[in-house]
This record gives structure tokens, C-alpha cells and sequence, in this order.
């Protein structure tokens, strides 16, 4: 894989991982995103519990940068019961979007299926001693008893990290949220639904608008859904919004306040010798992200990630095969409903590899300029630091070579669904069922 310096190959090495060895997993305990902050000094993960963990870069040294610790961790939503619809929400994080730092404290974003919330994560390292009216155990004085005055201090304290919630986006999505993007002026984000856009102000909760909505008068007729939205890291007036029919939408905001009518349709002709019963549903986009010049977005379906122009509509620029091997396999993936799984893909800091995940805890990468690929293992069994990851293959048909693995051997409950790329070195955090792996580059 050329690394983010060029011509050299990067060899991956085992860094930390985080989470439980046991084989039965809690369902509350399985990481449902990853996200590194703006800086890559923080990574975020969110579970199906409702919680979310921040790990916090140890060190900059260039052996050990790697390595995170536990920097913070708190119940961001609690599961809830909709009386209306006799329904229950989920406590499970969809996704966590990090706002960039203006001061001390950090600022993320944290959605379940109905309701966004702000949270503020500040560190405190001082307590203030000496009040005139309490007692230094928080009783109230009475007042006649005070005969002097003392001029309160701080004093230093043991480093805490407090999460607090600052705001509260509820009731504004019928359906579930499967997406949320922080726009380029960091005052406004998007939200998307399976069939509605809307966009918020970071400090009005009470009103959101709505700029895509797809859902026809009649819902017999409904047929397609929104599966993941993104807005430009550049442009706040642009967004795209991806479908479960593999189209993706670029919409421009100046032209209306309603954006149903896109500004270019992103779609690429089917394949006649491929189609098969299952053609529309591994067409089905999972996730798209801009690159982060803003020239590219990578969408990725059931098994490919495919490069778009956004100067060229008519079909993608790159298109990588992450798991071709499955198509003769889609009956039974189907029947174990892992056809419907949704795999999200991320960009290097230069743009110019791309990551994604696949089962066995399989990931592959995509080198843009080699045009090499490699499939590595996230596997408690190189866990030592510093291990050398060996590339994995895998046997489509024919006579297995020594290190290959065949198909029908891959375990389909191991998969590797959320994946995130530091976004100045390289570091990776990629997420199995309910352990985060690290990976960073080998230093010669």
C-alpha cells in the first residue's frame, strides 16, 4: 500500500485493541460508529447501548502514537417507548459527528433512531475552596453566623473530564435517522431520515427545516429510501444524499428551499450480464463520503466502493471490487439477512487510498495511484504491539494456495462494519463486533 508519503509500501502494525475477549458478547457492548475528532487526537466510539467512549492519543512519540486511552465515557441516550406508536427507540449511537475545536472544550454530536443531542466535553483540574455561605461539604451556612469574609481560591485537583448535553434536537424525524453531517460553516447540520432531509442550527433546538423529502401521497408506491447524506466539506450551500436504488443526489441550496429537485443525479448503468434477483439490493448504498479536498465522493454498496467525480455524472472515476468473490454466495447471504448489512468506507488524509470493511473481520484498502489493494485480518491473535499485519487472500475457486482461505470458510458473523482513517497520520481504528482494533504504520 503507498503510504500517505508516496511510493513506499506502509506496513500495518498492531497497536491497541480495546473491549472484552469473551465470546459471548453482550448485545448492549457491540460498537455501532467510529469517529476520529478534527485533529485525530480523539477518537469517538458509540454502541448499542447508548453509550459513547472517547479515547484520548497517549503520545506523539512516532512508536507509540497509536495508542489511546479511556479519556471519557457516559450514557448519551437511554432507550425510550413512543406511546403514540406503541413503539420502542433504541439507546443504540447511529452515528457521532465532532464539531471543530473553538476553545478548551470539545463539542460532538451523537444521534439514535429519533433524537440528536450536543454534548460538551470539558476537563476540569481545579475546585473552588472557600465560600462565605456553604460549607466546604456543600451544606448552606447560616447566614448569622457569618462573622468574616474569606476571598474563595482554587485549588488543584485530580484531572476530571465531564460530558454534559447542551442541546437537545427531538421530534422532528418520523422514521430513523441514519445520518448526520456537520456543514463547512459549523453553525448548520443535516439530519436524514429514510425518507426526509432536515437541517438544524446548532443552538435552535425547537425548529428544524426540511430540505429533502421523498415520501410520496400514497406509501404503496414508495420505492426507494435514503440510506446515508453528506454536505460538502467545503461548500455549505451543497449536500448529497444517497438511495437504496444506488443513485446518489447532489442538491444546491441556493436554488430553493425545498431541494426535490437535484442539481445532478449520480448514477451508473447496470451491468445487463450481472443482473440477477439480487441486483437491487447489492445496489444499494450503504455510505458516501466527500474526499476531503472536496473533488471526490466515495459511495460503497453490498460489494464495491466506487470513486465519483463530481465533474461526471454518468459513472464513477474508480470502482474497487471488495468482496467479488460473495456474488456466486448472495443466495445464502440473503437467507442469513447479511445482504442487508451496512458497511461504511473512509478516505486517508491525502486522499489517495480508501478503507472499507468485509467479513472473516476482513478490511481492505485501495491504493488510488498503484491501483493495489491489500486484505488484512483484525485478529486478537497478532495482538502484540508492533506485530506486522500479514496480508490475507482469499480463495475464490480452484486449488487453495497455503495462505489462502477459502470462502465457504469466512465467518459471516464477524464483520467489520465501521472503519475510520486518523485524518493527519497513519492510524486506523477499525471496529469488530465488539472490540476497536488500532493500527498504525510501521517506523523503520
Amino acid at each position: 500500500m503507498a503510504g500517505a508519503g508516496g511510493g513506499n509500501d506502509i506496513q500495518w502494525c498492531f497497536s491497541q485493541v480495546k473491549g472484552a475477549v469473551e465470546d459471548d458478547v453482550s448485545e448492549a457492548d457491540i460498537i455501532s460508529t467510529v469517529e476520529f475528532n478534527h485533529s485525530g487526537e480523539l477518537l469517538a466510539t458509540g454502541d448499542k447501548g447508548g453509550r459513547v467512549v472517547i479515547f484520548q492519543q497517549e503520545s506523539k512519540s512516532p512508536y507509540h502514537r497509536g495508542e489511546y486511552s479511556v479519556y471519557s465515557t457516559f450514557q448519551s441516550h437511554e432507550p425510550e417507548f413512543d406511546y403514540l406508536k406503541s413503539l420502542e427507540i433504541e439507546e443504540k449511537i447511529n452515528k457521532i459527528r465532532w464539531l471543530p475545536q473553538k476553545n478548551a472544550a470539545q463539542f460532538l454530536l451523537s444521534t439514535n433512531d429519533k433524537t440528536i443531542k450536543l454534548w460538551k466535553i470539558s476537563e476540569r483540574d481545579k475546585r473552588p475552596e472557600g465560600y462565605n455561605l456553604k460549607e466546604e461539604n456543600g451544606r448552606y451556612r447560616d447566614p448569622t453566623t457569618v462573622t468574616t469574609l474569606r476571598v474563595p481560591v482554587f485549588r488543584p485537583m485530580d484531572l476530571m473530564v465531564e460530558a454534559s448535553p447542551r442541546r437537545i434536537f427531538a421530534n422532528a424525524h418520523t422514521y430513523h435517522i441514519n445520518s448526520i453531517s456537520v456543514n463547512s460553516d459549523y453553525e448548520t447540520y443535516l439530519s436524514a431520515d429514510d425518507l426526509r432531509v432536515n437541517l438544524w442550527h446548532l443552538e435552535i433546538t425547537d425548529r428544524s427545516f426540511n430540505i429533502v423529502d421523498i415520501k410520496p401521497a400514497n406509501m404503496e408506491e414508495l420505492t426507494e429510501v435514503i440510506t446515508a447524506a453528506e454536505f460538502h466539506p467545503h461548500h455549505c450551500n451543497t449536500f448529497v444524499y444517497s438511495s437504496s436504488k444506488g443513485t446518489i443526489r447532489l442538491c444546491d441550496m441556493r436554488e430553493s428551499a425545498l431541494c426535490d429537485r437535484h442539481s445532478k443525479l449520480f448514477e451508473e448503468p447496470e451491468d445487463p450480464s450481472n443482473r440477477s434477483f439480487f441486483s437491487e439490493i447489492i445496489s444499494s448504498i450503504s455510505d458516501v463520503k466527500f474526499s476531503h479536498n472536496g473533488r471526490y465522493m466515495m459511495t460503497r454498496d453490498y460489494l464495491s466502493v466506487k470513486i465519483w467525480d463530481l465533474n461526471m455524472e454518468s459513472r464513477p472515476v474508480e470502482t474497487y471490487q471488495v468482496h467479488e468473490y460473495l456474488r456466486s454466495k448472495l443466495c445464502s447471504l440473503y437467507e442469513n439477512d447479511c445482504i442487508f448489512d451496512k458497511f461504511e468506507c473512509c478516505w486517508n488524509g491525502p486522499d489517495n487510498i480508501v478503507m472499507t470493511g468485509s467479513y472473516n473481520n476482513f478490511f481492505r484498502m485501495f491504493d488510488r495511484n498503484t491501483k493495489r489493494d491489500i486484505t488484512l485480518e483484525a485478529s486478537r491473535e497478532n495482538s502484540k504491539p508492533r506485530t506486522v499485519l500479514k496480508p490475507r487472500k482469499v480463495c475464490a475457486s480452484g486449488k487453495r494456495k497455503k495462505d489462502e482461505i477459502t470462502v465457504d470458510s469466512l465467518d459471516f458473523n464477524k464483520k467489520i462494519l465501521h472503519t475510520a482513517w486518523h485524518p493527519k497520520e497513519n492510524i486506523i481504528a477499525v471496529a469488530t463486533t465488539n472490540n476497536l482494533y488500532i493500527f498504525q504504520d510501521r517506523v523503520n
